[in-house]
């Protein structure tokens, strides 16, 4: 049974990568796997399960590799929130743009560095630049 239709904000903070966690490997390691729930057409992550309170995707945007792209360039570009989870340890989140929609990573299995990814309102785009200082 899900929780009745209240949603806590999230704590978004940006981190800095780990000392010997080399940014290479990291970036290397990550993998886009997407999530039925953010879906409402069949794709590679599965069956279609879209959730009322989850951000649908958009089919048109891209494929899978590009997502696993953009998310391998907010690594790149330092765009990471912690916590760091698992080991050899991935960000809990990473951000990246395109075409003027931001973009958030979520690390859903953190043995095998495996992110899904949804874009975030304009309130919680604005709240992350905030806090992260970003332009």
């Amino acid at each position: 049974m899900r929780t009745p239709s209240h949603r806590r904000s999230q704590r978004r903070s940006a981190c800095q990568l780990p000392e010997g966690r080399d940014l290479s490997d990291l970036i290397s390691g990550v993998r886009y796997v997407g999530s039925t729930e953010h879906k409402s057409y069949p794709s590679a992550a599965g069956q279609p399960a879209l959730r009322s309170d989850a951000t649908p995707c958009d089919h048109r945007i891209g494929t899978f590799e590009d997502f696993e792209d953009w998310l391998r360039r907010g690594i790149a570009d330092g765009k990471f929130g912690a916590p760091w989870e698992g080991a050899p340890g991935y960000p809990r989140y990473v951000w990246f743009e395109m075409t003027g929609v931001c973009y958030e990573g979520r690390l859903v299995n953190r043995v095998l560095g495996e992110y899904k990814g949804y874009a975030l309102t304009d309130s919680e785009r604005r709240d992350l630049y905030l806090r992260m200082g970003w332009k």
